[in-house]
């Protein structure tokens, strides 16, 4: 809805730009925090949330590279412009939890503690994320006459302008924040180490799989037109999670 904060001369302030740094101040906050709750190094897990943050956005831009590659090759530097949206969360995932986990092996962190340590935030931090993706317009939604629908005017926007549009970006942070609320309501009560973050993959990806069909943007496609790719790795996603949310259930009955 705003996507340039200000300019000063030749600088530009994207408000995207805004929301991701606030979403990763309050997100690392919160993690040193549940870090000295849980007795944790917490200068080595405010180093490993840096290193997530850095991996995510690399990530989530190169899953989107894939995606869209026949647009981009016309246009290669358009690859770097992330201002202009086109990161997309799952690529930040896989990536992020690939440097995670060989961060928190190689400085001999509990690796299901620190997982879960890092689920609340990472809930926190998307919500932000998407309040920076609708000021910017991108990930927007498909036309609709919903009491509820946005109409993008501001020429900077992402979104195609003059038409009401779902809120997408707005239904993906209210899902988040409902995830986050859930995981800090829980957390003193989860039955096994890992609780947290197979909880975050299997709400995100049910949320995730739904909010998609009503996105309008270019999504990718799976299986000809049947899912988007987000869908398709929501699918993987939720499987994986419910899969090793009991399995760490019942190793935890059998102890």
């Amino acid at each position: 809805m705003h996507p340039i904060l200000f300019r000063i001369g030749g600088l530009t302030i994207h408000t995207y730009g805004l929301f991701v740094a606030m979403g990763f101040l309050a997100g690392m906050a919160l993690a040193v925090r549940e870090a000295r709750r849980a007795a944790l190094d917490t200068e080595k897990i405010s180093n490993l949330f840096f290193w997530i943050i850095i991996s995510a956005i690399i990530g989530s831009r190169l899953l989107y590279v894939i995606a869209e590659a026949p647009g981009l090759i016309t246009s290669p530097l358009e690859i770097f412009k992330i201002w202009k949206g086109g990161l997309v969360f799952y690529g930040g995932v896989i990536l992020a939890l690939a440097v995670a986990i060989f961060y928190i092996r190689h400085n001999k962190l509990p690796l299901w503690t620190t997982m879960d340590i890092l689920a609340p935030p990472l809930a926190l931090g998307l919500a932000f994320g998407r309040l920076g993706c609708f000021s910017a317009g991108c990930c927007y939604g498909r036309p609709a006459d919903v009491p509820w629908a946005v109409t993008f005017t501001n020429p900077d926007s992402l979104a195609p302008l003059y038409i009401p549009l779902h809120p997408t970006q707005l239904y993906e942070a209210g899902a988040a924040l409902i995830i986050f609320f859930i995981l800090m309501l829980t957390r003193r009560a989860k039955r096994f180490e890992g609780q947290l973050m197979w909880t975050f993959f299997f709400l995100y990806a049910v949320a995730r799989f739904i909010i998609e069909n009503y996105r309008g943007d270019p999504r990718g496609a799976v299986w000809g037109d049947l899912l988007s790719t987000s869908q398709f790795i929501s699918l993987l996603s939720a499987v994986a999670a419910l899969t090793g949310f009991f399995y760490f259930l019942r190793k935890q009955g059998t102890r």
